[in-house]
């Protein structure tokens, strides 16, 4: 009788560790298992006025692309040239009173206070031109790189304060994934290691490389955040697409 039930026991053991171990056998990741992956550009930015005034006019429309150094967005700044034509003058007045200075300190017919004070005019008249002529500069938003206009947030002949966002671009080139990826997989990569990574929008996988990788797991998720480069023609992807992500656990290899 003892031993019938130390059989019982044994089995009803044995058949409960097997069930505890199977949603352990579920959470065990292969190579196939895929990740889900936002494309990203490596530069986004919101480009915002330095300046009050009203746009005179936006350049690019949403989608269009622009080089490096364009013209994005033209503010009315006739006031703020005028002024800069006024100060001008007024330097080029001081520049010539200290020269005319100059030449009768040497008939001595001027003093040494008096060539001193008219350079000093000239000076600030020169100083004030710099001024104002750095002011002109925010009458343009330039583009800092090369890239896209994602969005605009202000129109033509709209006013605008200072600060205030006027147009969103990302950058035409060089797009990253983002992944979350478990701890136990994690453990397994490094970077370097290659990943393919699947759009169902272009029907195409695209090659990437893992560049880098977060120094904190997430607490609660238990993920680790990585971002992966991709390697060759991006065609087709836009930020903002999710993709699949299949890693090759034994050779390191992107299938």
């Amino acid at each position: 009788m003892i031993t019938k039930h130390f059989s019982l026991v044994a089995a009803l053991a044995l058949s409960t560790g097997m069930a505890c171990a199977q949603p352990a056998a579920k959470l065990a990741l292969d190579a196939g298992t895929e990740i889900s992956a936002l494309v990203s550009a490596n530069h986004e930015a919101t480009l915002s006025s330095q300046m009050a005034g009203k746009i005179k006019k936006v350049y690019f429309d949403i989608g269009q692309q622009f080089a490096a150094g364009a013209v994005l967005v033209e503010f009315d700044c006739a006031e703020s040239q005028a002024k800069l034509d006024a100060l001008n003058a007024e330097y080029m007045g001081a520049r010539e009173t200290h020269l005319a200075k100059l030449k009768l300190q040497g008939l001595g017919a001027a003093g040494d206070l008096e060539v001193t004070l008219a350079a000093a005019s000239g000076e600030r008249a020169k100083s004030q031109v710099r001024q104002q002529e750095a002011q002109m500069a925010y009458c343009f938003i330039n583009a800092p790189y090369e890239g896209k206009v994602a969005r605009l947030k202000a129109k033509q002949a709209e006013n605008v304060a200072p600060g205030q966002p006027v147009l969103e671009i990302v950058a035409a080139t060089a797009l990253k994934a983002t992944l979350h990826v478990p701890t136990s997989l994690a453990a397994r990569l490094k970077p370097g290691s290659e990943l393919s990574i699947r759009f169902k929008e272009t029907g195409r996988k695209y090659a990437a490389v893992v560049s880098r990788m977060n120094s904190r797991v997430d607490g609660v998720s238990q993920s680790l955040e990585l971002e992966a480069g991709f390697v060759g023609n991006t065609a087709g992807l836009l930020p903002g697409m999710i993709g699949q992500a299949q890693f090759s656990e034994a050779t390191g290899k992107h299938k």
